[in-house]
């Protein structure tokens, strides 16, 4: 029976290692065992592992047998391929800094440990009982580099279980863990990639379905108020130069599995740019691409009017944008001063079209307000329609 408490020292015998007798080695089994491994490697690199921790519990003798891998941004250890009396330990999380592997990573060493539970409560805890235990580092990279991948360890059923021999056995056969894990870390980000092209170009056609649908749109509205081809050049060359810019602003990274959100300030930015005496204020809104592209063109139409028949029309006028959030609604209000008096059209040209159904399109509403010297807009928006 192991004593009830001992500290870190009393457990760590590995240098009685060198007092005990070993076995001959096989080297022609571990020859042909390392073969089969081989020709598993190539077909199925995960199935490796667990082979590969069944064949160290054999080639040992002991009773149990399993992978720790260290998950360095939790600082824990994982229970991985378990064979033996603790397979039902499977996926179990240990602390980095309180643990036998992490006792072994830290002296990148083979470590032999006796009756582990007398120190570490969590073993204690699960009711295991742990007469010896042989642990080696895993490394993916050079020592220096990595810090230690993990551990494959062994458990013994007696004291005075495991010898050198257990040590060189053990050591070569992480050695091999680590190239399959290696292996099988390289298939997944590869798997990754392709996935995320392929999610990539589903994303780019259902994006340039929609800017064809947009400008279909464009062209046959505007082409029904144009009377001459230069008026329509130039109306469409100034819609088509807003969703240009709006659609730079859609980025996907490859690192990441979702489209980067643009905010409605940085939008905002982009499309009144070339406008001068234009100020916007308001809490930044994530916009989804499909409410870029809109936001983009009713911003740009508002803009256009303004510099040719409002606010922007005069050297002292101004153009004030403000936003704020209330009750799941974004408010825009688009405010135009110092301009010439204007009065509601008696007829709605391409420009007032296009924002009255791009707002509806997004469940929104847009109200006008003619004054003396300028024009007041306010728009409500439903967020959730704009995160799409």
């Amino acid at each position: 029976m192991a004593p009830a408490h001992r500290d870190l020292a009393d457990i760590i015998i590995t240098d009685e290692l060198a007092k005990r007798a070993s076995e001959p080695p096989d080297y022609l089994r571990e020859k042909l065992a390392f073969r089969d491994l081989a020709d598993d490697m190539a077909d199925n690199p995960k199935a490796v592992l667990p082979r590969l921790v069944r064949l160290a519990m054999e080639a040992c003798g002991a009773e149990s047998a399993g992978i720790s891998l260290l998950e360095h941004e939790v600082r824990e250890f994982r229970w991985f391929g378990l064979h033996g009396a603790l397979a039902a330990f499977e996926g179990t999380r240990t602390p980095l800094d309180y643990s036998p592997c992490g006792v072994t990573l830290q002296q990148n060493a083979p470590v032999l440990m006796k009756h582990p539970e007398t120190v570490y409560g969590w073993i204690r805890s699960a009711g295991i009982s742990i007469p010896e235990v042989l642990l080696v580092p895993l490394h993916l990279r050079r020592p220096a580099e990595d810090g230690g991948a993990g551990t494959l360890w062994v458990v013994g059923s007696e004291p005075g279980f495991f010898s050198l021999e257990h040590v060189r056995v053990l050591t070569e056969l992480a050695a091999f863990s680590s190239v399959a894990i290696r292996m099988i870390q390289a298939e997944e980000v590869v798997q990754a990639a392709l996935q995320e092209q392929e999610q990539l170009t589903r994303e780019m056609s259902h994006r340039i379905k929609n800017l064809l649908a947009i400008t279909d749109g464009m062209l046959r509205l505007t082409a029904r108020t144009a009377t001459t081809k230069e008026e329509l050049v130039a109306k469409m060359s100034g819609r088509f130069l807003a969703l240009a810019n709006a659609n730079q602003l859609v980025r996907r990274p490859f690192a990441h599995d979702t489209i980067s959100r643009v905010g409605l300030q940085q939008l905002m930015e982009t499309i009144l740019k070339p406008y001068e005496r234009v100020s916007t204020k308001g809490l930044d809104v994530a916009l989804g691409d499909h409410a870029i592209n809109s936001m983009a063109l009713v911003f740009h139409e508002l803009a256009t009017n303004a510099a040719k028949y409002g606010a922007l029309s005069r050297d002292e006028g101004q153009v004030s944008v403000g936003w704020s959030i209330h009750d799941d609604r974004l408010e825009v209000t688009w405010n135009e001063s110092g301009g010439p008096r204007v009065c509601q059209p008696e007829t709605r040209g391409f420009g007032s079209t296009l924002i009255e159904t791009t707002v509806r399109r997004h469940n929104g509403t847009i109200r006008y307000s003619w004054l003396d010297d300028g024009l007041t807009a306010a728009i409500i928006l439903p967020l959730s329609s704009l995160a799409r």
